[in-house]
């Protein structure tokens, strides 16, 4: 294992993992995540699930200098380990600086390759999708999953430029006879043979593949858009990428928040659109039947799917905060079906937007929850979008960046675990979904949950089951909230014996009310139900 600093490896230990949506700490921002089971270096026989993406750390832009990557056992999807910076891009092929302060080149969505080489050691590529100038087509070497990784495709004439065909959010797959294949593009996609030679360059006597699948501005129904993604299952491929829906599609309006698959008999095509795998928005309905996001309507999405122990999950990101720029990790399990044979179909079941994360057994109530699990707000006038900012007439998670000196415990109340803020009357904040048998039979619950007033008195009532009674909500408390103590880390504990009656995996939901329309009544921490 590569050494990590002490007070590191006390940040995690104090970050309280347990593999809910966001499944890494709240204070890390890894969107455009690429899952892949490799052997661990430092176990051999022994295999961990390594995710590789985007570090959104600039905060006033997409993405990072720096690429980073984060493991889990297989065995402990809860069990979460940051390996370190595995990748950087400051110096040319001679060594020299970039730039004249020493920063890195902006880094964006990548992804990960291996195979043997000659002497039958594995060898791991990154592809950092690098979009400087000269350096598009950067590729980096590893013995190692978890890096470092070095570039290894310099050009001989020029010294800071690299050489290769791959473009925008690159993708590399390895069959299983050995030949390379390499995805790229962005309102277009484009496939290709790579070069073994290489890893980077068109393979001699072949020629790239323009169209690979229709895009947005086409016609046919795959719209692609960016996020190539390529995985086999039994004898299919399967392209997973950034799809825009149609206006009108799912009763929504068009966005790129959606991740789809396609899938054919040979690498580089012909495909067959699929579906749609996970739509960030988290579509729901109104107490009247309408189609509606209960969650951001807006952003991108970038992610693909893994076979972890026999199970399959997508993993992806999600928005938090008012701008596109501090997305976070999320997991889903979804269901796999593949018809072998030519003309056998691939059927990837769509997966719900949740709390849960790889804790598909429900979370426990009686654990203290972060307020930022949350994946359903809706906001009493709507949330619209003037690119790249976020415009919320209610509820909505904050982004907030790891404060070191700060950090002494998952809910200290220091640390930063993206509270729920703007909790204006007519929001509603929702947690798909809660293992409520183990409250079940008590006749004494108590709700603590930490809030901070924002001057303004209100309520929020909480239910189980559905946002409001029309959705089949039961409501089990009354949380009342005081003009009072603005500012101020507040603890408030009510009564819901109510709790008592509810049984199996259900939502909970907070509703605010106020007297005074458009004004936030709180912040929201975290909450607990306690067995008096």
């Amino acid at each position: 294992m590569k050494r990590l600093s002490i007070l590191l490896l006390m940040l995690l230990a104090a970050a309280g993992l347990r593999a809910q949506n966001p499944y890494l700490p709240m204070w890390e921002y890894i969107p455009d995540g690429e899952p892949y089971v490799f052997e661990d270096p430092d176990r051999p026989g022994k295999y961990r699930v390594y995710v590789y993406g985007s570090h959104d750390n600039l905060i006033d832009q997409y993405c990072g200098r720096d690429q980073v990557v984060w493991s889990a056992p297989v065995e402990d999807l809860s069990a979460w380990r940051y390996d370190g910076i595995i990748f950087k891009s400051c110096t040319d092929a001679r060594g020299n600086l970039l730039y004249g302060d020493g920063r890195g080149d902006v880094l964006y969505a990548p992804d990960v390759t291996c195979r043997k080489d000659a002497q039958g050691r594995t060898r791991y590529y990154l592809y950092p999708n690098n979009q400087a100038g000269g350096r598009q087509s950067m590729m980096a070497v590893s013995d190692r999953p978890d890096g470092p990784f070095t570039v290894a495709n310099w050009s001989e004439k020029a010294p800071a430029v690299t050489e290769g065909v791959l473009g925008f959010d690159p993708a590399v797959f390895v069959d299983d006879d050995g030949r390379i294949y390499g995805y790229w593009g962005f309102r277009k996609s484009y496939g290709a043979e790579l070069d073994p030679a290489t890893m980077a360059s068109v393979k001699p006597g072949t020629e790239i593949v323009e169209d690979m699948i229709s895009n947005l501005d086409q016609k046919g129904e795959f719209r692609f858009f960016e996020a190539s993604s390529m995985r086999k299952i039994e004898d299919k491929y399967v392209f997973i990428y950034s799809r825009w829906t149609a206006d009108g599609e799912f009763g929504l309006s068009g966005t790129n928040y959606t991740l789809a698959y396609a899938y054919g008999n040979s690498p580089l095509g012909p495909f067959t659109y699929g579906g749609t795998i996970i739509d960030a928005r988290a579509r729901g309905t109104d107490e009247k039947g309408n189609v509606l996001p209960t969650a951001n309507p807006y952003g991108n999405t970038h992610g693909s799917i893994q076979c972890i122990n026999g199970r399959w999950w997508v993993f992806y990101h999600r928005q938090t905060g008012t701008d596109e720029y501090s997305r976070q990790a999320m997991v889903a399990p979804v269901e796999v079906e593949v018809e072998k044979g030519l003309g056998g179909r691939v059927l990837i079941s769509e997966a719900e937007y949740t709390s849960e994360g790889f804790r598909t057994e429900g979370l426990n109530p009686l654990d203290k929850s972060a307020a930022g699990w949350a994946c359903h707000y809706t906001n009493p006038d709507g949330i619209s979008q003037d690119y790249p900012h976020f415009i919320f007439s209610g509820s909505y998670i904050k982004s907030t960046r790891l404060d070191i000196g700060s950090c002494q415990g998952p809910f200290n109340l220091k640390e930063p675990f993206c509270p729920v803020v703007n909790n204006t009357a007519g929001s509603v904040v929702g947690y798909k979904y809660f293992d409520f048998s183990r409250t079940a039979g008590s006749r004494k619950v108590s709700l603590v949950l930490h809030i901070v007033p924002d001057g303004n008195a209100g309520t929020i009532s909480v239910l189980v089951g559905g946002p409001s009674a029309a959705q089949g909500g039961r409501k089990i408390a009354d949380v009342t909230v005081s003009d009072e103590g603005a500012g101020v880390m507040t603890e408030v504990s009510v009564p819901c014996d109510a709790l008592g009656e509810v049984s199996g995996k259900q939502s909970l939901f907070f509703r605010f009310d106020s007297d005074t329309k458009g004004s936030s009544i709180c912040q929201l921490y975290d909450f607990q139900f306690v067995i008096r």
